[in-house]
């Protein structure tokens, strides 16, 4: 009777998916404080997502996904002379212990092409993609309410509708 090679054929990729799967799930050393994305009105394709990241270690924030948009980015707004002018950033540097704020009128992720508008009091999922100083990839998955304003413990001084954001790109 002849054996069968598959079981043993199968053996290292069995090995190598557990050992991605372990790496896969290993969690972002990143705190989340007062996410938010701000609800749209019908007709508007794009708004915007705000919170404040804390790495426990240095890493970079280089990655957005939502099923809720067709883009999803990081945005940085500067004033460039008289115009302020807003771009996307491939990635964003976070040191280690110093809250990175996400907010209106600087750094914030841009959901464009959006699917169905963001009603308030509803949540939006979220995955942020960081990568480690030792060049892991590691994810965190969030919900974020929608609001029209920022959770009170956020403060909401420096607003603006995401309307306003249209054409500023660079």
């Amino acid at each position: 009777m002849r054996k069968s090679l598959f079981p043993r054929a199968l053996l290292p990729c069995l090995v190598l998916a557990a050992t991605q799967l372990a790496f896969a799930q290993a969690p972002a050393p990143v705190a989340v404080v007062g996410a938010w994305a701000r609800a749209t009105v019908q007709g508007q394709r794009s708004s915007g997502a705000f919170m404040t990241l804390t790495a426990s270690e240095p890493v970079t924030l280089v990655g957005i996904s939502t099923p809720v948009a067709g883009i999803a980015e990081v945005h940085e707004m500067k004033m460039e002379g008289d115009v302020m002018r807003m771009r996307s950033v491939q990635e964003l540097p976070l040191p280690a212990n110093k809250p990175v704020q996400l907010a209106p009128g600087g750094y914030h992720l841009m959901l464009q092409d959006l699917k169905a508008p963001l009603k308030p009091d509803t949540s939006v999922p979220l995955t942020l993609t960081f990568r480690t100083a030792g060049g892991e990839q590691r994810r965190l998955a969030l919900q974020l309410p929608v609001s029209v304003q920022p959770p009170k413990e956020v403060g909401g001084a420096t607003t603006h509708g995401a309307g306003d954001m249209h054409g500023m790109h660079k």
